[in-house]
């Protein structure tokens, strides 16, 4: 069996680095189609096993690895062995930190499900339009999402702004002095 809904997240360009700002972002992405389930139907299923094992992980790397942890700020807390084989982190504390570590992992979850949740209900209204789009299309793209979230958000599309000038609208006479 097949997935029955999931978010492909591809880089718009090739990056190798991310900021604490993307990483929280991903992590909302992650958490969203759990929120929306809980917030449209009262129930949650199994169908985020995947988002939050992803979600997890990355909040993991950021308190362990990346020095982006309130609490333990810069430390490193972990080193990956074999990075180029299997790439498992292991911990480089003692047992009362990696129990710090699981709190604050759960903690930073928590709260950017939390903000995941609180963001589509003030959507209620998009969030169903997208899901009619969904529902009559299967798939989206992030263009069309882009263009449908304007539209039902009020939002003039940048692409109806963009004004093409002629070559000759920037023509800049030379002074024949110099």
């Amino acid at each position: 069996m097949g997935a029955l809904g999931y978010t492909l997240q591809t880089p718009e360009e090739e990056k190798f680095l991310q900021t604490k700002d993307e990483l929280v972002a991903k992590i909302k992405t992650f958490m969203g189609g759990r929120a929306a389930e809980e917030l449209v139907f009262k129930t949650v299923t199994s169908g985020a096993a995947n988002d939050i094992e992803q979600a997890t992980a990355i909040a993991r790397n950021m308190v362990m690895r990346f020095g982006m942890s309130e609490t333990f700020g810069m430390m490193g807390l972990a080193t990956v062995e074999s990075q180029y084989l299997e790439g498992r982190a292991a911990l480089n504390c003692g047992d009362k930190t990696a129990s710090e570590i699981d709190e604050e992992v759960n903690t930073l979850i928590n709260g950017l499900y939390k903000e995941s949740l609180e963001m589509l209900e003030e959507n209620r209204e998009i969030l169903d339009g997208i899901a009619d789009y969904l529902y009559e299309n299967e798939t989206i793209t992030g263009k069309e999402f882009m263009k449908k979230f304007r539209a039902l958000k009020g939002i003039e599309d940048e692409d109806d702004n963009a004004e093409i000038f002629e070559e000759d609208e920037f023509f800049v006479e030379e002074d024949d002095d110099e």
